[in-house]
């Protein structure tokens, strides 16, 4: 925001106006003082020069003090107990001066005197500021109230700051009218003008009582558990959702108590976010030099984000798009200023150029994350699957190790493990790849497999979002359908944690929690955004070519029993032969897209499945 040039002067016009009254209050209460000790010598010339003598000495000496205390620079409309301290300090100090200097100068003083003067001028300064705090809070109630009707729930630290924070915006788009808590203690008082109303059990009956229309849960500790359900509370309800950063937010200086943010998807997941102890990740990371494809992309742009926090030397950003480079680019150097970025647009299908970036920069780390990943779109390409997916890591696999990389992560997906789709086959066969290349290799290569990612492009969340913009419907393949969802920092912190745990050929998966119903997740949204299934509809379209019902995470024969890492299982190696001759009859197959799915779909179920029913979920301790 720009200010005016006139800005400062006005404010120091501001400070002088509050010195003259400051003298007024000052001599005014000298003269009462004076007045009051001796009522029958008021008249005499020489007593009321005396009065405004002593006012003088002690306004001056009140200035010094007020200097010394920055009393002045206090903004009074968001005073505290600490500034009416200083208040108190300040108005004292200049008696105590003025009680000294009767001594020193005058040979005389008026102990009984100076205690009733320095009450009528610490009450006349405190008045005034009072003025000026209620003007700026408005005190006076406006007709005119702006903002939605909007109740907070929680009278802690954190609801306190929020309701100071919302009532002093007049233009704010929420208005608070009560506060709930289940504190018996902060029953029934007033924060900031606000009452608390009620406790947390009540939430329906105040909301349809007090016509709220909008909810702002303001309890950044509270468990998620209960978070989960009060937010469920909140959306039965329709009326509008708001929450606070977690604590850990607040506490890491990230955000501020002012971001009030629209209660995401996220929070409805029904689990607490993973948080990976990553203690052992800058060992690795630090100093080295790490290469990641598809930096651009939804992933691998999170993966850079995450590592710059470990100080690697050098950081080398590979994709094919040049725009998405650009500006992954431009946003990690404002991150960072110490970590040396390189710049490569390349395409992964291009095997000399892998190599030639590879012996260039010499990595000690890299994270595969370049792929084709929208499943319709690979089901009506699957040649460019192929290239891209298949013979795009293998090439870049190959390359790292021509050129002594020491670790080599790849992502993979979940639609990997008996896969219906050309996307799924795809993924599937490169992690044959991999695990074929860990087998004999210097270089420790190592899958990481994952679900769906909230947020990333091409995920149901924007396309819900881009839908409910618009008007409605939503569209849903079935109304059977299953999900595992994660965060892209969930899914990155995953990667970076497997590159650190492998030893050569694991797949590495995270326990995601239950797979998530796709209409319960459109439901939620179309709530949390203030609207009605009737406002916007849920249609089904039909289950498109390549689509599962469900996901899995590991295949029946890739169970591992024990977790290797809080919320991370690795799956057993697969035993197959050699990938090469799948590889080559691949590539005769390359144009003919109808063979080509039909040996991809093959090549990677050996076994037959209910296309319905899941045969395995995911192991749990």
């Amino acid at each position: 925001m720009q200010h005016s040039p006139l800005t400062p002067y006005r404010r120091q016009l501001k400070i002088g106006l509050l010195r003259l009254i400051d003298a007024g209050i000052i001599a005014l209460a000298t003269v009462v003082t004076f007045y009051f000790f001796n009522p029958l010598h008021l008249t005499v010339n020489f007593e009321l020069q005396d009065a405004l003598e002593i006012a003088l000495i002690q306004w001056v000496a009140l200035t010094f003090v007020a200097h010394w205390m920055r009393f002045y620079q206090i903004i009074w409309r968001y005073a505290s107990l600490r500034d009416l301290a200083v208040l108190l300090v300040v108005v004292l100090a200049s008696s105590f001066v003025l009680l000294g200097l009767e001594y020193a100068l005058f040979d005389f003083a008026v102990e009984r005197a100076i205690f009733l003067q320095t009450g009528l001028v610490l009450n006349g300064i405190l008045f005034v500021r009072l003025l000026i705090r209620g003007r700026s809070l408005r005190l006076v109630p406006d007709h005119k109230t702006l903002g939605k009707r909007t109740l907070i729930i929680g009278a802690g630290a954190s609801g306190q700051m929020i309701t100071k924070e919302l009532k002093q915006k007049k233009s704010h788009i929420l208005n608070v009218v009560g506060l709930l808590d289940d504190s018996l203690e902060l029953r029934g008082i007033r924060i900031h003008g606000v009452p608390v109303i009620g406790a947390i059990d009540q939430l329906e009956c105040i909301i349809e009582e007090q016509k709220i229309e909008a909810v702002v849960l303001a309890i950044p500790s509270l468990p998620y558990p209960q978070r989960v359900e009060l937010l469920n509370r909140i959306k039965q309800t329709q009326v509008e959702a708001h929450t606070l950063p977690m604590l850990v937010e607040l506490a890491s200086g990230k955000v501020s108590i002012k971001q009030i943010r629209e209660v995401s998807i996220a929070d409805l997941l029904g689990r607490e976010p993973v948080e990976l102890d990553i203690t052992e990740i800058e060992r690795s990371v630090h100093g080295a030099t790490v290469l990641v494809t598809g930096a651009g992309g939804s992933i691998g742009s999170e993966i850079c984000r995450q590592l710059i926090r470990f100080r690697p030397e050098r950081l080398v950003l590979l994709g094919h798009g040049e725009n998405s480079i650009y500006l992954i680019r431009r946003e990690l150097e404002c991150l960072s200023r110490d970590i040396q970025f390189e710049s490569v647009i390349a395409d992964v299908q291009d095997s000399d150029r892998m190599l030639e970036v590879m012996r260039r920069f010499k990595p000690d780390l890299v994270y595969h994350a370049a792929a084709h990943k929208h499943v319709p779109l690979m089901e009506d390409n699957p040649s460019e699957a192929v290239k891209n997916n298949i013979y795009g890591t293998r090439n870049v696999a190959r390359a790292a190790e021509a050129a002594g990389v020491k670790r080599f992560v790849m992502i993979s997906t979940d639609k990997a493990v008996n896969p219906t789709s050309v996307m799924g086959a795809t993924k599937r066969i490169a992690e044959m790849v991999i695990q074929q290349m860990a087998r004999n290799s210097e270089t420790t290569f190592a899958v990481v497999r994952f679900g769906n990612v909230l947020g990333s492009r091409g995920s149901v969340i924007p396309l819900f979002k881009e839908q409910i913009a618009k008007g409605g419907p939503i569209t849903i393949t079935d109304p059977r359908m299953t999900r595992y969802f994660m965060t892209i920092p969930e899914a990155s912190r995953l990667v970076i944690q497997a590159s650190v745990l492998a030893k050569g050929g694991e797949v590495f998966v995270l326990d995601m929690g239950e797979p998530v119903h796709i209409t319960t997740l459109a439901k939620n949204l179309i709530h949390l955004s203030g609207f009605t299934e009737e406002q916007i509809p849920i249609v089904y379209s039909g289950i498109r070519k390549g689509e599962k019902l469900y996901e899995e995470l590991l295949a029946r024969d890739e169970v591992h029993d024990e977790l290797v890492f809080d919320k991370i299982l690795v799956g057993k190696t697969r035993p197959f032969g050699s990938v090469d001759p799948y590889l080559r009859e691949i590539a005769q197959a390359l144009g003919q897209d109808e063979v080509l799915r039909q040996y991809l779909l093959e090549v990677t179920n050996e076994t037959e499945v209910d296309p319905v029913t899941p045969t395995m979920r995911i192991a749990r301790e």
